[in-house]
């Protein structure tokens, strides 16, 4: 195995790209509902907009992981998903209207969805699977969301609601850069051979019922994720106090990380998942019914550390040892293929239908709430052996 795969300076490249691939998120995600509010769009196909480009997370996560396991070359589909995500993102800049913004971005969703797998991969195969190490790279992740959500967040008062499409153009840039610099591991033939069917990891009452949960609390996720920012704006926040609003929440997940691998040593995935689940719909209840007091809705964002760091660290725990090394990609993308595929689109979909231009915010964030809830009973019936 080459050594340069696991040296300082390829972790340290490894924190950087995720530092741009969740940068990306904190200047796209939170204000695409603004952007698409800007030019024009209503609550309801700024909801069906989210589903759609949802969809492509769907069938692109599998297609991609496949290729990357049939060719064992992970890191080429990392790149090249990089770029073609890149290209396709410029697309927004030449386009208007509802289907041709919504087929720019679903594109760049298809090849967006090849980055994370085999980077949440190659990062566990670097650091051999131990969480404690994984943490602290991906902390890294959530500090790149920090910065690029306060900072779009304040260029959305200074220029246009357009400000954080250039921003996500420059980070997309960045993050495709970076992935040219890394290195991976040699694959181990004789580990693969040693391992069964995927269909047998798969079919499984344990599994299922970690697909189960995890697609219910992205489909939880909808109404934040599609109208939290215009939904603090529409109760008097500026958008710089939007972008720090969301940089606390993904402050307190940078803490978390650094504990993520003792608290699940001790507790166990199956527990911890449990009770940040339960949070998480702590969380959506008071955003849907106190979120004008400022003190609870920094509580609420303070309980993202729960909602989102533990829930992903815990997962990705389960999926590393569950699957092995030869089945990596496919469980990763099978998790986001359900998760955030279909739970995102369903909830998307659905948070656009409640939402009603905010006035039926209140009730989006209640039956999200509920949402987790079941996500986290879905659990209960799984040994904590097993996970």
């Amino acid at each position: 195995m080459p050594k340069s795969a696991f040296s300082n300076s390829n972790l340290i490249l490894l924190a950087v790209t995720y530092l741009f691939y969740f940068g990306q998120f904190g200047a796209f995600l939170p204000y695409l509902g603004v952007f698409l509010d800007g030019r024009g769009f209503t609550s309801k196909e700024i909801g069906e907009l989210f589903a759609l480009i949802a969809i492509a997370r769907i069938a692109g996560p599998n297609l991609w992981a496949m290729l990357a396991d049939k060719t064992g070359n992970g890191l080429q589909i990392l790149q090249l998903g990089a770029f073609l995500t890149f290209v396709t993102f410029c697309l927004v800049f030449f386009v208007e209207g509802f289907w041709a913004i919504t087929l720019s971005f679903a594109l760049m969703m298809m090849f967006w969805t090849a980055i994370l797998p085999q980077m949440e991969g190659l990062t566990l195969k670097c650091v051999y699977g131990h969480a404690s190490r994984y943490g602290r790279i991906r902390l890294w992740g959530s500090v790149g969301y920090i910065l690029f959500a306060v900072f779009s967040g304040k260029m959305l008062d200074v220029f246009s609601s357009e400000a954080p499409i250039y921003i996500c153009v420059v980070v997309l840039f960045c993050l495709f850069v970076v992935t040219l610099l890394l290195k991976q591991p040699t694959s181990n033939a004789n580990s693969q051979l040693q391992q069964g069917s995927i269909w047998h990891k798969i079919n499984s009452p344990v599994f299922y019922g970690f697909l189960l949960s995890a697609l219910l609390l992205q489909l939880s996720f909808g109404a934040y994720y599609g109208f939290f920012a215009l939904y603090v704006v529409d109760l008097g926040y500026s958008g710089q106090a939007t972008g720090w609003l969301m940089a606390l929440g993904v402050l307190a997940e940078v803490v978390i990380f650094l504990y993520a691998g003792k608290l699940i040593k001790v507790f166990g995935v199956k527990w911890v998942l449990v009770i940040s689940i339960l949070l998480t719909a702590l969380r959506w209840y008071l955003l849907g019914v106190a979120a004008s007091i400022p003190i609870i809705l920094i509580f609420s964002q303070g309980l993202h550390a729960f909602s989102f760091a533990m829930t992903h660290a815990a997962s990705m725990h389960f999926i590393h040892h569950y699957f092995g090394d030869k089945f990596q990609s496919q469980g990763q993308a099978i998790y986001i293929s359900a998760g955030f595929g279909i739970g995102g689109s369903i909830g998307g979909y659905g948070a656009g239908y409640f939402w009603q231009q905010g006035q039926g915010a209140e009730l989006t964030f209640t039956l999200a709430a509920l949402t987790a809830v079941c996500s986290a009973m879905s659990l209960l019936f799984i040994s904590s052996k097993r996970m």
